[in-house]
């Protein structure tokens, strides 16, 4: 009874952490009218390190750290494979632009093949087929016409599969919370050189600025709680439902409903997303 009451918190956690990062991505598109995908990363990050400081002053961490070059690479990745998902979802349709940032199992399976040696298994090979297929069908290459901002959703998958394989390498000698701060520093550091500071005299930019920082922090949490709840196997099926919640939101903000092509490539990601989590822990 206990063990169920643990996997039905972390399944809970883990719907609301996809609940929001759907409306964070709601959000960002809200204020994609204003400002480009640089100001957001930014702010978002600038106000997530005062966030992760004043909780570090709290709570100091205790593990030892090391390998410092590893934790500015997650910061890198990281940051590239955010610039990456705000300007998609300026581009494309929300749930698109999730979905394909949602590929990131797929490449994450292939770089530790390359990286650390990994087995993929025959069950896996047929899973990331089913996920090539997906994302083919949602960028509809037909008659050799690719879709640049599709090209550059999946890329942040790709980023973002880096800055998790990183993570693996560091979560065991770095609190969570000083991994978080990297990424946000490296994020408000980079951005930084690309944007002309403005100061709006719009208060509801300010006030989407701030709702989207602390929404997105919060997502952050409620999934590391999700993971430590429940099996990664349940939870990572589970994170799929970020999806239909960013479906829901962007058709509310004006995106066209997906067609049939897309739904299905959406799928299709799903599916295998699912299938390779399963390979990787049987």
């Amino acid at each position: 009874m206990t063990q169920l009451k643990s996997i039905d918190k972390g399944i809970l956690f883990m719907l609301l952490s996809a609940l929001i990062s759907a409306l964070n991505g709601a959000t960002a598109k809200l204020l994609s009218d204003n400002i480009d995908a640089f100001e957001m990363v930014f702010y978002r990050n600038l106000i997530g390190i005062i966030i992760i400081l004043y909780a570090l002053k709290h709570t100091p961490p205790i593990l030892k750290g090391g390998k410092i070059h590893l934790l500015f690479l997650r910061g890198l990745f990281g940051t590239i494979a955010m610039l990456l998902f705000f300007y998609t979802i300026t581009a494309i349709p929300l749930g698109e632009a999730i979905t394909l940032n949602k590929t990131s199992p797929f490449f994450v399976t292939i770089l530790a093949f390359y990286l650390v040696n990994e087995k993929i298994n025959i069950n896996t090979i047929f899973a990331l087929i089913i996920g090539f297929i997906g994302i083919v069908l949602i960028v509809k290459p037909f008659g050799m016409v690719f879709s640049y901002d599709h090209i550059l959703g999946i890329l942040g998958g790709f980023f973002a599969a880096a800055a998790y394989a990183t993570i693996k390498k560091i979560k065991d000698i770095y609190d969570t919370r000083v991994i978080m701060l990297s990424f946000m520093g490296i994020g408000t550091l980079i951005p930084f050189f690309f944007i002309e500071l403005k100061f709006y005299t719009d208060y509801t930019i300010w006030t989407l600025i701030i709702f989207m920082a602390v929404i997105s922090t919060l997502s952050q949490w409620l999934l590391t709680k999700a993971y430590s709840l429940s099996s990664a196997s349940i939870i990572g099926v589970v994170s799929y439902t970020n999806i239909p919640f960013a479906i829901g939101f962007g058709w509310m903000l004006g995106d066209l409903f997906p067609d049939f092509w897309t739904f299905t490539g959406i799928g299709l990601i799903i599916l295998g997303g699912i299938l390779v989590g399963r390979n990787k822990r049987s």
